[in-house]
């Protein structure tokens, strides 16, 4: 075993050390329940735009962009555009052409003149309108086209009867090997009094409809290696790796 493959081992080793931590993970969600009340996703930026998500997950979809080099990658839910910028600036560093889709269903003007302002904007193209539409999915598989690498993030409306369409949905364009990252699946670890003014919640909430998705989907299975190794993350179980063409 060489070097590399020596670091590597321990890491794999490392990891497999933080899945059977019991403690460390409940120290991790206590963390994560104190940090939400203070919104600390929005404390951060992307190449001057908010980006609205943990830096730790934003480390760990690097390396998931780096491992499986999409062609497309397709995000449900724009807000400030940080995080469509942030993967198309990973998609120009790989220089495989590739293009990042955004879709909201409300896509703000003062968002849309910096988000096609920024140098980033020839990577991603733009899709208002609701993502689990017929009309929106439409235009996604005409723009992804002949693609068979897509990375799909789903960050939108977060109820479980709108996340479980879209997984329904843009899990038909994941092949073997590729991902369909589902976030703030956490919604389901975290006190109710910390969401009072949307419809989500315990018992309703991405997390949930992940697990509905897997009953009748044998195509993917959660990676629990990102979740461990990364520990604070808002996507726990939300990391879908497809297994199966």
């Amino acid at each position: 075993m060489n070097a590399i493959e020596q670091f590597l081992q321990e890491v794999r080793e490392n990891i497999e050390g933080l899945k059977s931590d019991a403690d460390l993970h409940a120290l991790s969600r206590i963390w994560l329940r104190e940090i939400t009340r203070y919104k600390y996703a929005y404390n951060f930026s992307w190449m001057g735009r908010p980006i609205i998500q943990f830096p730790q997950d934003m480390i760990g979809m690097q390396e998931i962009i780096w491992e499986t080099k999409p062609d497309v990658i397709v995000e449900t839910g724009v807000a400030h555009g940080g995080s469509i910028i942030y993967y198309a600036s990973l998609l120009e560093m790989l220089g495989n052409g590739g293009k990042v889709i955004g879709i909201d269903i409300d896509i703000r003007s003062h968002n849309r003149v910096a988000i096609e302002q920024h140098p980033m904007y020839k990577n991603i193209e733009l899709i208002e309108g609701s993502s689990i539409s017929t009309d929106t999915f439409e235009q996604v598989v005409a723009k992804v086209g002949a693609r068979k690498k897509v990375l799909v993030i789903l960050d939108s409306n977060h109820t479980h009867e709108h996340v479980l369409k879209e997984l329904e949905l843009y899990s038909t364009l994941i092949s073997k090997g590729h991902y369909l990252v589902v976030f703030d699946t956490l919604i389901e670890d975290m006190p109710d009094d910390l969401i009072l003014d949307r419809p989500w919640r315990k018992g309703n909430n991405p997390k949930t409809a992940v697990f509905e998705f897997l009953q009748q989907n044998s195509r993917f299975e959660i990676d629990k290696d990102i979740e461990a190794k990364l520990l604070i993350t808002v996507a726990p179980d939300g990391f879908l790796k497809c297994i199966k063409d």
